[in-house]
Protein backbone atom coordinates (compact mmCIF):
# COMPACT_ATOMS: atom_id res chain seq x y z
CA UNK A 1 0.00 0.00 0.00
CA UNK A 2 1.95 3.49 -0.47
CA UNK A 3 2.61 5.99 1.56
CA UNK A 4 4.33 8.37 2.80
CA UNK A 5 5.41 10.56 5.81
CA UNK A 6 4.72 14.35 7.29
CA UNK A 7 7.61 15.97 8.79
CA UNK A 8 9.15 18.85 9.71
CA UNK A 9 12.69 18.52 9.64
CA UNK A 10 15.90 21.13 9.85
CA UNK A 11 18.82 20.67 8.16
CA UNK A 12 21.53 20.92 10.99
CA UNK A 13 24.67 22.00 8.61
CA UNK A 14 22.32 24.89 7.01
CA UNK A 15 21.70 26.05 10.17
CA UNK A 16 25.26 26.21 11.41
CA UNK A 17 26.30 27.98 7.98
CA UNK A 18 24.07 30.55 8.92
CA UNK A 19 24.55 31.08 12.22
CA UNK A 20 28.30 31.31 11.44
CA UNK A 21 27.38 33.93 8.47
CA UNK A 22 25.70 35.84 10.64
CA UNK A 23 28.32 35.95 13.53
CA UNK A 24 30.84 36.97 10.63
CA UNK A 25 28.41 40.20 9.75
CA UNK A 26 27.45 40.90 13.12
CA UNK A 27 31.68 40.97 14.12
CA UNK A 28 32.24 43.30 10.81
CA UNK A 29 29.16 45.37 11.53
CA UNK A 30 31.11 49.10 13.02
CA UNK A 31 27.98 49.59 15.29
CA UNK A 32 28.73 46.26 16.84
CA UNK A 33 32.28 46.95 17.35
CA UNK A 34 32.97 46.44 21.30
CA UNK A 35 29.37 44.82 22.23
CA UNK A 36 28.76 41.58 23.25
CA UNK A 37 26.23 41.24 20.13
CA UNK A 38 26.96 37.24 19.08
CA UNK A 39 24.86 34.38 18.25
CA UNK A 40 25.52 31.09 20.00
CA UNK A 41 24.02 27.54 18.63
CA UNK A 42 23.37 24.71 21.02
CA UNK A 43 22.40 21.66 18.76
CA UNK A 44 18.36 22.86 17.99
CA UNK A 45 18.94 26.29 20.58
CA UNK A 46 20.15 29.35 19.04
CA UNK A 47 20.94 32.15 21.68
CA UNK A 48 20.86 36.07 20.32
CA UNK A 49 23.13 38.50 22.99
CA UNK A 50 23.24 41.85 22.80
CA UNK A 51 23.99 44.98 24.58
CA UNK A 52 20.09 46.20 24.13
CA UNK A 53 16.81 45.28 22.73
CA UNK A 54 17.29 47.21 19.72
CA UNK A 55 20.78 45.21 19.30
CA UNK A 56 18.60 42.08 19.77
CA UNK A 57 16.44 43.23 16.63
CA UNK A 58 19.54 44.34 14.62
CA UNK A 59 20.64 40.88 15.18
CA UNK A 60 18.05 39.01 13.77
CA UNK A 61 17.37 41.33 11.33
CA UNK A 62 21.21 39.69 9.98
CA UNK A 63 19.70 36.30 11.11
CA UNK A 64 16.91 35.85 9.46
CA UNK A 65 18.40 36.57 5.61
CA UNK A 66 20.72 34.58 6.34
CA UNK A 67 18.55 31.39 7.02
CA UNK A 68 16.17 32.08 4.21
CA UNK A 69 19.40 31.98 1.78
CA UNK A 70 20.30 28.60 3.26
CA UNK A 71 16.85 27.15 2.74
CA UNK A 72 16.35 26.82 6.56
CA UNK A 73 12.19 27.75 7.09
CA UNK A 74 12.13 30.87 9.71
CA UNK A 75 8.43 29.39 10.58
CA UNK A 76 10.53 27.17 12.23
CA UNK A 77 11.89 29.39 15.19
CA UNK A 78 10.14 29.92 18.40
CA UNK A 79 11.16 32.81 20.04
CA UNK A 80 11.58 32.79 24.05
CA UNK A 81 11.21 36.31 26.26
CA UNK A 82 13.90 38.59 26.53
CA UNK A 83 16.24 38.22 29.53
CA UNK A 84 18.14 40.58 31.78
CA UNK A 85 21.96 39.71 32.16
CA UNK A 86 24.45 40.89 34.01
CA UNK A 87 24.65 44.71 33.40
CA UNK A 88 22.83 45.77 31.24
CA UNK A 89 23.18 43.33 28.91
CA UNK A 90 20.25 41.40 27.05
CA UNK A 91 19.70 37.31 25.53
CA UNK A 92 16.69 35.58 23.78
CA UNK A 93 16.82 32.06 23.06
CA UNK A 94 15.38 31.16 19.86
CA UNK A 95 14.44 27.38 19.83
CA UNK A 96 14.61 25.31 16.62
CA UNK A 97 11.34 23.43 16.47
CA UNK A 98 11.31 20.30 14.25
CA UNK A 99 9.16 17.47 14.37
CA UNK A 100 5.53 18.09 14.13
CA UNK A 101 3.65 18.38 17.78
CA UNK A 102 0.77 16.63 18.50
CA UNK A 103 -1.41 19.76 18.55
CA UNK A 104 -0.66 19.97 14.84
CA UNK A 105 -0.34 16.39 13.89
CA UNK A 106 -3.73 15.57 15.06
CA UNK A 107 -4.96 18.82 13.29
CA UNK A 108 -3.27 17.21 9.56
CA UNK A 109 -5.20 13.77 10.63
CA UNK A 110 -8.46 15.13 11.20
CA UNK A 111 -8.22 17.40 7.86
CA UNK A 112 -7.45 14.10 5.95
CA UNK A 113 -10.63 12.59 7.51
CA UNK A 114 -12.67 15.65 6.72
CA UNK A 115 -11.68 16.01 3.63
CA UNK A 116 -13.51 12.78 1.75
CA UNK A 117 -10.16 11.56 0.25
CA UNK A 118 -9.76 7.63 0.43
CA UNK A 119 -6.11 7.59 2.67
CA UNK A 120 -5.89 6.72 6.28
CA UNK A 121 -3.52 9.26 8.56
CA UNK A 122 -1.50 8.05 11.82
CA UNK A 123 0.53 9.71 14.24
CA UNK A 124 3.87 8.12 14.38
CA UNK A 125 6.07 9.61 16.78
CA UNK A 126 6.79 12.96 15.52
CA UNK A 127 5.53 12.81 12.04
CA UNK A 128 2.21 11.64 10.16
CA UNK A 129 2.45 8.63 7.92
CA UNK A 130 -0.58 8.64 5.23
CA UNK A 131 -1.39 5.64 3.38
CA UNK A 132 -3.74 5.58 0.57
CA UNK A 133 -4.71 2.72 -2.08
CA UNK A 134 -3.34 4.88 -5.00
CA UNK A 135 -0.11 7.26 -5.58
CA UNK A 136 -2.98 9.87 -7.26
CA UNK A 137 -4.63 10.10 -4.09
CA UNK A 138 -1.96 10.25 -1.92
CA UNK A 139 -0.38 13.05 -4.06
CA UNK A 140 -4.26 14.79 -3.48
CA UNK A 141 -3.60 14.18 0.10
CA UNK A 142 -0.07 16.35 -0.46
CA UNK A 143 -1.68 19.15 -2.62
CA UNK A 144 -4.71 19.42 0.53
CA UNK A 145 -2.13 19.97 3.59
CA UNK A 146 -0.13 22.43 1.68
CA UNK A 147 -3.05 24.52 0.96
CA UNK A 148 -4.62 24.04 4.42
CA UNK A 149 -1.55 23.71 6.82
CA UNK A 150 0.77 27.20 6.01
CA UNK A 151 1.80 28.73 9.55
CA UNK A 152 4.27 25.67 10.56
CA UNK A 153 7.28 24.13 7.73
CA UNK A 154 6.46 20.64 6.22
CA UNK A 155 8.13 18.19 4.12
CA UNK A 156 6.69 15.30 2.38
CA UNK A 157 9.26 12.09 2.09
CA UNK A 158 9.34 8.32 2.61
CA UNK A 159 7.60 7.97 -0.40
CA UNK A 160 6.69 3.87 -0.53
CA UNK A 161 4.71 1.74 -3.19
Amino acid sequence: MPSFDIMSEVDQPSLRNAVEQANRKVAGRHDFKGTSANIEQADKLLTLYGDSDFQLDQIKTILLPEMTKKNVDVRCLDYGDVQKISGNKVKQEVKVCVGVDQDLAKKIVKLLKDSKLKVQAAIQGDAVRVSGAKRDVLQEAIALVKKQITDFPLQYGNFRD
